[in-house]
C-alpha cells in the first residue's frame, strides 16, 4: 500500500472517526466517490436538472457540518438550481444557520448572442433560453428552500464581489434586498471554467475567506482539461490550503494565519 493511501486513511481517521474511515474504504473499493446521495437528494436531481457529481456532495456535506463561524456560504455560478438546494437542504438537515449568497447572469460563453436562435432551432432564441434558466431557478428554489431562500444576486462573479467589497445591498432575484459584504465561511466555486476567472473567483474568494474556511472548485479533477483545474493544482502548490480531498474535484481549507494570494 502506498505511503499517500496509507497517511490519507490516517487523516480521514483522525478527522471522521472509525465510521468515516470505514465509509471512505468501501468507497475506494467500489471505484466511487463518498457522496451520501441520500433518498431526499435522489428526488432533488431528478427534478432539479443540473451537474452535481457524488463527489460534490460528500465535500458540501463535510464543509456544512465543519463550519468555522457563522459567515455565509458563497456559491459561484447558480444554474437551476441544484447544488443551492442541496446545500439549503444540509443546512435543514445539521441546523446550520449560515445564510447561502449565490451569483448567476444566466449568460453562456461561447454561445449565441441575445436575439439568436439556440444552435440550429428555428424556433428557440437564446435570450428566452437564458431567460428560461433563470425562471427554472427561481421556481425551484422557491420550492425546495422555500423556508431558507438563499440571497441569489443576478450578474457576473466580479460584479458580486464589487459589490461584497463594497459592502452594497443588492436585490436579489426574489424581490429582496441582500446586504453583501463581510467574511465568508466556504466558497463554492462553480461558474465560467476558464483559467482567467476561476482564478478571479479564486482571488476573491480568498480575499474574504476566514482562516479554516472550506473552497471547493467544481470541474477540478486531474482527468479534466478545464481551466479550474490548473487553478486548483496551484492553490494545493501554494502551501497556503489544506488539500482535504480529491473526490475528484479540489476540495481545501485555509490554513491559519494565511494572507495574499500566491500561485
Amino acid at each position: 500500500m502506498a505511503r499517500s493511501t496509507i497517511a490519507n486513511g490516517l487523516r480521514i481517521l483522525r478527522a471522521e472517526g472509525l465510521d468515516g474511515f470505514v465509509d471512505a474504504l468501501r468507497a475506494r473499493r467500489s471505484g466511487g466517490n463518498r457522496g451520501e446521495w441520500t433518498p431526499y437528494l435522489q428526488w432533488l436531481a431528478f427534478a432539479v436538472p443540473g451537474g452535481l457529481a457524488r463527489g460534490n456532495v460528500w465535500c458540501m456535506d463535510y464543509a456544512i457540518q465543519r463550519l468555522p463561524t457563522e459567515h455565509p456560504i458563497i456559491e459561484i455560478g447558480s444554474s437551476c438550481g441544484l447544488s443551492a438546494n442541496a446545500m439549503t437542504y444540509m443546512k435543514e438537515r445539521y441546523g446550520v444557520g449560515n445564510a447561502l449568497y449565490t451569483c448567476d447572469p444566466w449568460t453562456f460563453d461561447g454561445g449565441p448572442e441575445v436575439g439568436e436562435m439556440l444552435g440550429d432551432s428555428q424556433t428557440v432564441q437564446s435570450g428566452a433560453y437564458r431567460d428560461f434558466m433563470k425562471e427554472s431557478y427561481v421556481r425551484n428554489t422557491r420550492f425546495f428552500s422555500a423556508n431558507d431562500l438563499p440571497h441569489t444576486v443576478e450578474c457576473t462573479s466580479d460584479a458580486f464581489f464589487e459589490s461584497w467589497r463594497a459592502g452594497a445591498t443588492r436585490t436579489d432575484v426574489f424581490g429582496r434586498s441582500a446586504e453583501l459584504g463581510g467574511p465568508a465561511a466556504f466558497c463554492y466555486i462553480d461558474g465560467n471554467h476558464t483559467y482567467e476567472v476561476a482564478k478571479r473567483d479564486f482571488e476573491n474568494c480568498d480575499e474574504v475567506l476566514v482562516d479554516g474556511g472550506f473552497l471547493l472548485f467544481d470541474d477540478s479533477g486531474d482527468d479534466t482539461d478545464w481551466g479550474s483545474r490548473d487553478v486548483a493544482r496551484e492553490v494545493a502548490r501554494s502551501g497556503r490550503y489544506e488539500l482535504i480531498a480529491k473526490n475528484p474535484n479540489y476540495f481545501f481549507r485555509k490554513k491559519a494565519q494565511s494572507s495574499g494570494v500566491r500561485g
